[in-house]
């Protein structure tokens, strides 16, 4: 497991000690060290439990995460599986614990300072129902992000308060079971720790508080040193308080010559908890569920979103095809997607979004679109459009279908920052209808879908409907697993250029897309074997022309080496090369900031003009990163003449990188990748495909706890310009459409934040788990210059449910098993309990987790569930466990495994704590 877990750990820090619960990386102890080996422990567990359940053996071929991946998706995983979903996951979750040392330093309960353990625990059980219920509600990226968060103030009580020092080596249980009392607290008026002169006093703890069990923790001064009598510091140089008496602190952050034993508990501790804490997460979310959580599944992801106006029956049924053939060729293989989507939109209705991981699900929706009005008028595309992006996974493949122009167009800045945001990747296929109606779909309108194709790295493919069942192929290259992007341009105004691409053996299924009309081009091998654009079928690949896309798909030997492409026309056009590769990475623009503990942050807009440029780089290879080297990282511009700022690189090891480009190219540009692949000696070259630019403005924004319906919600925001100063406009949009109320424009001050409020309101109604993506942004009065800020959060119910379901065991027979165990075949045991919720929200799964029988029962609705259990005396062992509506888990384990203890009562138990039958254990 150890180099699994190097593997994954992500290095965002250049120099320091060796430190734990801070949120740098690169040390052998730290927030994320702890929390990835948490993660990986608990997803290799869930997977080898769900292979094996299939009847399949969970055997790694080695161990990077693509491996892990592959034994994990078990023998339909067959051809090339890519690790990137499960990298960016993970770094979703590791990039919290920065952020809540950013934006919470002053916040004692996001880290137990100050004796604040009610607060603490509220804000951990506050997460941990957010989480529970945005998994059921399938928002995956929003029950990340929050457990990111929990998981850091849950890691910092063991290293702030004195639970170690107090002799105790399990996780305090209580921290997250709110049914628990804490207990033993030390109040505001007793004394709890000594002076410290010397500052390296190994345990400063009172000899009272040690004997009482008294529970305490550091007290925080980032602005003042003020303290109670007698208490705690937290210490270090940041902690103003530290310097009176009693001083220095109790915090076993850093491993000092002093402090190690209590250190090293502390982490252990922590990793034991952040394990209790995704095993409840697990329980309640089942296995499937939370494996899709950490990004395990087959990369592609089918997301259609169709105009349903009356012209566009022929386009739905070409729609409808595609996803038949895509449902049909790819089932049981790697490729079959792991996702459904289906947004539909009209005029004025949009949506709802349909989603589904069933594929004959998929089949019946699709089928059952049908045409309706819409006449010559523009249609709300957008809007389904946004839907889309703000429920698709990141970096989805997106395809819309539509012959008019967008009604909504006005989204259209709010459409890039989410494609920015989340990365994904939108192709737009636009048909011509009635001479009529064509009209309306003016070169200015599909200028505005060629803008937001070519922002996120998809195609705008403009065909006759009866090409459009050709143009679908896209559809067929892009829903598959290890998609990557060796290279894209685009030149507006058209010119003759010529450009060079680097092709790698492990590179498969290579497609050439080109958009544009009025073109002619010729490709070129390293060999010097040419083929021009009127050969459809030549020496180097197959020509498919279709409306404005022509694609080439190169034939399958002799390819590793540069190739060319020399294009000539004077009208605008695009170029895309993609294959099939395990080789790729994943990236964000981070910032720097200072504070106790420093560390980097994801940037939510565009990165700052006049600045340097800080990139965070996870590459992926074959067989992980010891299986290749990487060379250069820099930004390349897209449009116009190709400009490369290449990076300056820090390898932090194991494939992460951190990358510094000093100049940012003018206008918009992708990251490039260059290395090389050990196994086969090849050079390989990768883009990423979302385009981004720099910006003077700057918005920073913070939601810090989850929304309650009906209850209105203050985000406070700040809007700064390095610009000149000026009015500029703020405008803000959600993709639930709650009421909202913010200032339509600021006035901004050079280098100066101007602070505003944004209020939202859910309504009453809104289910619980509802995940609200906000777009924030700011733009200068003449438009020249904007930013933006995307932010996520859940609206979630108050909840007062927080008793486990119930078990009592109504009889067990098992006389018939004999002693010796190895005569057990031909004999059967029963089991037979009573389920019941405490709280009345009522049972709403109930699942076998261990043992080779068969468990039925009666109705879920029931107040009194009477379970039963049937197995062979081989399988000795058994563990059920229910889940009530709001994610409690109880859970019943039960042996008939013979032992020298006499027969146990029957008792009426919490489900947790059923008795163990003929044994004086209670299993927890």
């Amino acid at each position: 497991m150890t180099s699994v877990l190097g593997i994954v750990l992500l290095a965002l820090v250049l120099s320091g000690p060796t430190v734990a619960f801070v949120p740098i990386w690169g040390g052998t102890s730290t927030h994320v060290s702890i929390t990835v080996k948490a993660l990986l422990e608990k997803v290799t567990e869930t997977c080898r439990a769900v292979v094996e359940a299939a009847g399949h053996e969970f055997k790694p071929t080695g161990s990077s995460p693509e491996e892990l991946v592959q034994a994990c998706l078990g023998p339909t995983a067959t051809g090339e599986v890519s690790g990137a979903k499960f990298h960016s996951a993970l770094q979703e979750i590791f990039i919290q614990h920065g952020l809540v040392d950013r934006d919470f330093a002053n916040s004692a309960p996001h880290h137990f300072h100050s004796e604040t353990f009610l607060e603490g625990r509220g804000l951990i059980m506050e997460g941990i129902t957010a989480i529970k219920a945005n998994i059921h509600r399938e928002n995956f990226q929003a029950a990340r992000e929050t457990l990111g968060r929990v998981l850091h103030t849950l890691q910092d009580f063991y290293s702030h308060s004195n639970w170690v020092e107090l002799g105790y080596t399990e996780p305090y249980i209580a921290l997250i079971r709110p049914d628990l009392p804490l207990e033993n607290l030390a109040d505001i008026d007793t004394a709890t720790c000594r002076d410290c002169a010397s500052g390296t006093c190994p345990n400063p703890i009172l000899p009272n508080i040690l004997q009482e069990k008294k529970l305490t923790s550091g007290y925080m001064g980032i602005f003042s040193a003020d303290k109670p009598k007698g208490k705690c510091s937290h210490g270090g140089a940041a902690d103003l308080t530290s310097t009176v008496v009693p001083r220095r602190g109790i915090s076993k952050d850093e491993r000092r010559s002093d402090n190690v034993a209590l250190h090293n508990a502390a982490v252990n501790a922590a990793t034991a908890a952040s394990l209790q804490l995704l095993e409840d997460i697990r329980l309640a979310a089942g296995d499937n569920d939370f494996l899709r959580m950490m990004g395990i599944a087959r990369s592609s992801v089918v997301c259609f979103v169709i105009d349903t106006t009356g012209s566009m029956s022929d386009d739905i049924g070409a729609a409808r095809d595609v996803v038949y053939e895509i449902l049909d060729s790819k089932k049981g293989t790697q490729d079959e997607p792991s996702e459904y989507i289906l947004v539909t939109f009209n005029d004025p209705e949009f949506g709802p979004m349909i989603r589904t991981t069933d594929a004959d699900e998929m089949k019946t929706e699709i089928s059952k679109l049908t045409v309706n009005g819409g006449g010559d008028l523009p249609e709300m595309c957008l809007s389904g459009l946004q839907l889309a992006l703000t429920g698709a996974p990141a970096s989805s493949y997106i395809y819309v279908f539509t012959d008019a122009p967008a009604k909504d167009i006005d989204l259209k800045d709010t459409i890039v920052a989410l494609i920015r945001s989340t990365k994904s990747t939108v192709s737009f296929f636009i048909t011509d209808i009635s001479t009529r109606r064509r009209r309306s779909l003016s070169a200015t309108s599909f200028d505005d879908y060629k803008d937001l194709a070519l922002v996120s790295g998809g195609q705008a493919i403009h065909v006759s409907k009866k090409q459009l069942p050709e143009a679908t192929d896209v559809i067929l290259d892009t829903s598959t697993s290890a998609l990557v992007t060796v290279l894209q341009q685009a030149r507006n105004p058209g010119k003759q250029e010529t450009f060079p691409f680097t092709l790698d053996e492990p590179l498969k299924n290579i497609t050439i897309y080109i958009t544009g009309t009025s073109i002619t081009f010729t490709l070129t091998n390293p060999a010097g074997v040419s083929q021009s654009h009127s050969e459809a079928s030549g020496k180097l690949g197959t020509i498919q022309t279709v409306g404005n896309l022509r694609r080439i798909r190169l034939n399958a030997d002799k390819l590793t080496g540069t190739w060319q492409i020399n294009i000539n026309s004077n009208q605008p056009y695009t170029l895309k090369v993609t294959g099939q590769s395990t080789i790729t990475f994943i990236y964000d623009f981070v910032e720097s900031f200072k504070g106790s503990h420093p560390g980097y942050a994801i940037l939510s807009g565009r990165p700052q003009a006049g600045q340097s440029a800080t990139l965070m780089l996870s590459v992926m290879g074959r067989k992980g990163p010891s299986s290749m080297t990487f060379g250069d990282v820099g930004l390349v511009t897209v449009s116009g003449p190709e400009a490369v700022r290449n990076g300056t690189i820090t390898d932090m090891g194991n494939g992460d990188i951190l990358v510094t480009v000093d100049a940012v190219p003018e206008g918009e540009f992708v990251v490039i990748l260059k290395g090389t692949d050990k196994k086969s000696d090849s050079t390989f070259q990768r883009q990423s495909t979302t385009q981004m630019s720099v910006s003077k403005v700057k918005i920073q924004a913070l939601v810090n706890s989850s929304v309650e319906p009906g209850k209105a919600f203050k985000l406070p925001f700040s809007v700064m310009t390095q610009g000149s100063g000026d009015q500029y406009l703020i405008s803000a949009r959600n993709n639930r459409d709650f009421p909202m109320s913010y200032p339509n424009s600021l006035g901004l001050t050079t280098g100066q934040y101007t602070n505003a409020t944004l209020t939202i309101t859910p309504p009453a109604d809104t289910p619980t788990g509802t995940d609200v993506t906000l777009t924030l942004e700011a733009k200068s009065s003449s438009g020249v210059d904007s930013n933006y800020a995307v932010l996520r959060f859940s609206v979630v119910n108050k909840i007062t449910d927080f008793i486990q379901p119930l078990c009592k065991v109504i009889s067990v027979l098992a006389d018939d098993c004999p002693q010796d165990v190895s005569q057990c075949k031909p004999f059967q045991w029963e089991l037979s309990a009573n389920l019941t919720d405490g709280n009345g929200t009522g049972i709403v799964r109930i699942s076998l987790r261990q043992g080779g029988g068969i468990l039925t029962y009666t109705s879920l609705s029931s107040p009194i569930i009477q379970a039963n259990y049937n197995a062979s005396c081989c399988s000795q062992i058994v563990e059920f466990i229910a889940v009530d509506k709001v994610g409690n888990v109880g859970k019943c384990y039960h042996s008939i495994v013979r032992s020298a203890c006499p027969p146990a009562l029957t008792l009426s138990l919490p489900l947790w704590l059923c008795l163990l039958v003929n044994a004086s254990v209670l299993r927890t």
